[in-house]
């Protein structure tokens, strides 16, 4: 992979010049929230190293990479759940990216609802513990037939 973006030298190349010039974390990560390209419905927030944001711009599709496997990830590559990207952001600071994105099959979640964000918290409740309220009550596909019964202790 060749470096594809600008050193960060000054607040005004940042803020307002033409340079992509993106801040990742010290692990390497910039944090990158996708919606829905029509609706503006939030699908779900992830993380993005150089690679594979190189690579949504390059392709077209989303790429991600997953702090919990520690590894590159297609987004639909095993679901077919493919987000393509109809739009691509970045904040002012350029440490935020904002994906618009059409979902091929209808899912952005691996639990299998259209969106990861699928409960709600409610507010002013006083009990405890506090329930949570879903959203969204079917599921658009079984994440069991594509992705194998995965143990609860490797999503912690």
């Amino acid at each position: 992979m060749t470096r594809e973006f600008n050193p960060r030298v000054s607040i005004e190349q940042i803020e307002e010049s033409e340079e992509l010039a993106p801040k990742f974390d010290d692990d390497g990560l910039i944090p990158a929230v996708t919606t829905d390209y029509r609706s503006g419905e939030l699908l779900m927030q992830g993380y993005m190293s150089a690679e594979a944001l190189i690579l949504t711009i390059q392709t077209g599709e989303a790429h991600y990479f997953s702090r919990s496997r520690k590894v590159l990830w297609h987004k639909g590559a095993t679901s077919g759940l493919v987000q393509k990207v109809q739009e691509l952001m970045i904040d002012d600071d350029q440490d935020c990216i904002w994906l618009k994105v059409d979902v091929i099959g209808g899912a952005s979640c691996h639990v299998g609802y259209r969106s990861c964000f699928y409960r709600r918290i409610p507010l002013s409740d006083n009990s405890k513990p506090i329930r949570l309220e879903f959203t969204e009550t079917e599921k658009v596909f079984d994440p069991v037939s594509i992705y194998g019964d995965i143990p609860n202790s490797t999503k912690l």
